[in-house]
């Protein structure tokens, strides 16, 4: 069984499918920790149909889709953000594939993506509770650091110099 990468569209079906099983993740994580319930689905379908995506496609973005053994499995976004930072977006593995390896792939394909848009470091913000994230991010090099942005859900910042 192997992992390969491959940028693809943000509203392909297979990265549709994967936004979607994004979101009902992180989402359900946020509202059980916080309201004690679980996401609504109609909230869901609203959120997914409100994005169009477009920081994460050319010429300043991109999606990168995993797949293993052929079947979509997860998803990492670069978007530049400047003309030496780019940012790394919803790094996502199927929780049933998680401890395969996928993670570690697809955030250093998100790396060459970045270093290919010409960026020297690569940003990123997640939540508290996402642990795995932050343990993965910690064990590929990036380090902890003050506040890049302002975004609400944002708790941990983490950066990572490329070259």
């Amino acid at each position: 069984m192997t992992w390969t990468i491959a940028p693809e569209p943000p509203d392909s079906p297979a990265a549709t499918a994967l936004w979607r099983a994004y979101y009902t993740e992180v989402s359900d994580r946020y509202y059980l920790r916080h309201e004690g319930r679980r996401t609504d689905p109609a909230e869901l379908d609203r959120e997914v149909a409100a994005q169009t995506w477009d920081e994460l496609r050319p010429p300043k973005g991109e999606l990168l889709v995993a797949r293993y053994s052929g079947e979509p499995a997860g998803t990492a976004g670069v978007r530049l953000l400047d003309a030496e930072t780019a940012e790394l977006k919803r790094v996502f593995v199927h929780e049933s594939l998680r401890g395969k390896g996928g993670g570690q792939v697809l955030v250093r394909a998100a790396e060459d993506s970045a270093r290919a848009f010409g960026a020297a470091r690569l940003i990123l913000d997640t939540r508290h509770d996402l642990v795995e994230a932050r343990a993965l991010y910690t064990r590929l090099g990036y380090e902890e650091t003050a506040p890049h942005n302002d975004e609400v859900y944002a708790e941990h910042w983490f950066s990572k110099t490329l070259r």
